[in-house]
């Protein structure tokens, strides 16, 4: 009776793990463990997310912790060893650089100007949008300039201006559209795209800029609630015109940018920076996986994914360092 038993209790084993749903098989022959640590900017903060989330389902002994902090963190960590990746949102400096960063480009968006909806000359401004010159006035001039100015007419409704008060890749890449670096931009000082995206937000004459994904709102893809983009007028014609109105949902501003109708700057590449090529396993092994299967999840999170061609030249990075 023992052994029927044994017998039955072997047909019971062998049963259920036949029936058993299939797991995805990890990215390599070799079970990944370990941890990962990534901290930096907040524009990559949540596509990262969601590599992390897709990536432990098929390296369920991978840990990944990320934090976003902007871009002179990321970096800054990673240069010191904090964390194993740091997340970038601007081009690697050349002290950077001489200091070991090793980096690959990922994926890319852009930065994009905001105010009040409930601005009293909302329909004007939307409209004649902003030229780049009225832009440089504002954010660089340090002098009183009103709404009513940006759309050709007097009055004293006087712009409240915001920019960031951390090191980050939006003021950054802000600034180099403008011309000119972070250090220039003038305004009250917000930490990080939540805070700043929230300051102009409450202030009916206030404005600011913002990552894309934190300008629109990740379910309905429609610009946040209490907040507008701010038009820019690329061709000086005084007007938008059809091919400069693409702000209405996230996804129409991202096929402008892939069309490079949304120019860069203020569009950028986004980076993963770590000191040194990577040498721990789970490390290289999760950021070939986001320039290879990760890409497909680049487009439903808002971001805009590189050209084949530039991916092909990412990979060899990584390659070489596998």
């Amino acid at each position: 009776m023992k052994k029927v038993a044994a017998a039955f209790l072997g047909i019971a084993v062998l049963f259920a793990t036949g029936c058993r749903k299939k797991e995805n098989p990890p990215t390599d022959t070799n079970e990944l463990k370990g941890t990962i640590n990534i901290s930096g900017a907040f524009a990559l903060y949540p596509m990262a997310i969601k590599w992390a989330e897709e990536f432990k389902k098929i390296n369920p002994a991978v840990s990944i912790d990320i934090s976003a902090g902007g871009a002179g963190k990321g970096i800054a960590d990673a240069l010191s060893g904090i964390v194993d990746i740091g997340m970038v949102s601007r081009e690697i400096h050349d002290a950077e650089i001489a200091k070991g960063a090793w980096w690959t480009a990922v994926t890319k968006d852009a930065v994009v100007p905001m105010f009040n909806r409930q601005n009293p000359l909302f329909i004007e401004i939307m409209k004649k949008g902003i030229k780049k010159e009225m832009i440089q006035k504002i954010w660089l001039s340090g002098s009183d300039v009103s709404w009513e100015e940006i759309t050709g007419g007097k009055g004293k409704n006087l712009i409240h201006l915001y920019t960031r008060s951390d090191s980050c890749g939006a003021a950054e890449t802000w600034a180099l559209f403008l011309g000119k670096k972070q250090d220039d931009l003038l305004g009250i000082g917000v930490y990080g795209d939540p805070g700043l995206s929230e300051a102009v937000r409450k202030d009916l004459l206030g404005i600011g800029y913002n990552n894309i994904n934190y300008a629109y709102d990740a379910g309905s893809k429609k610009v946040i609630t209490g907040l507008e983009i701010l038009p820019i007028d690329f061709n000086h014609n005084g007007a938008i015109d059809p091919e400069e109105n693409f702000y209405s949902t996230r996804d129409e501003l991202v096929q402008a940018i892939s069309l490079g109708r949304y120019p860069s700057p203020p569009a950028r590449d986004l980076y993963l920076v770590c000191k040194g090529k990577p040498k721990r396993k789970p490390v290289a092994a999760f950021i070939k996986w986001i320039l290879t299967a990760g890409q497909a999840y680049v487009t439903e999170t808002g971001y805009i994914g590189l050209s084949s061609e530039k991916l092909a030249e990412e990979l060899k990075k990584i390659d070489s360092a596998l």
